[in-house]
């Protein structure tokens, strides 16, 4: 299932345009439910009603509290492990006891970014897990991962996202 991106789906005017039109700005932003303001010297924003914020809180408060829920009985618990793949077919290169773990603290980084506002825990959470799934489909790379390190320095370290 391919991953949907905020810009593929949005809209987006300038930083410059923002601030010579706010108004006009702010007016296409609600008539389209969000707007992104790109900039080029800091990180794209997106400008959106504060109702269709809070709304996309509540979506995912509610669907993190189900997915928590179903976890708690084993019907559910299996169902989810049994759609994971679906969502990340990476998850075929982790043992069943990391993909449980996976799954785990998937669920409880949507918790922490439903009821906190960490919604960084859970980017966290898919790109480590992914990277144990990309070294696992490596053989070279699972044989090295598994050499004890005697203190070895190892250099520098490359982080794909």
């Amino acid at each position: 299932m391919p991953t949907v991106r905020l810009e593929e789906e949005t809209e987006s005017v300038s930083f410059t345009d923002l601030s010579r039109n706010p108004k006009g700005v702010a007016a296409r932003a609600a008539s389209l439910g969000r707007l992104r303001v790109t900039h080029r010297d800091a990180p794209d924003m997106v400008l959106t009603t504060a109702v269709r914020a809070e709304n996309a809180e509540e979506n995912l408060t509610t669907a993190s509290r189900l997915f928590l829920a179903l976890m708690k009985q084993d019907d559910g618990a299996k169902s989810i492990l049994l759609a994971l793949p679906e969502v990340f077919p990476w998850v075929r290169h982790l043992d069943a006891g990391e993909v449980r773990a996976f799954t785990v603290e998937l669920l409880e980084a949507l918790s922490d970014a439903a009821e906190l506002g960490a919604g960084e825990a859970v980017h966290r959470a898919i790109i480590s897990w992914r990277a144990t799934a990309r070294i696992n489909a490596d053989p070279d790379q699972l044989r090295e991962s598994a050499r004890p390190l005697d203190g070895d320095d190892l250099g520098p370290v490359e982080v794909r996202g």
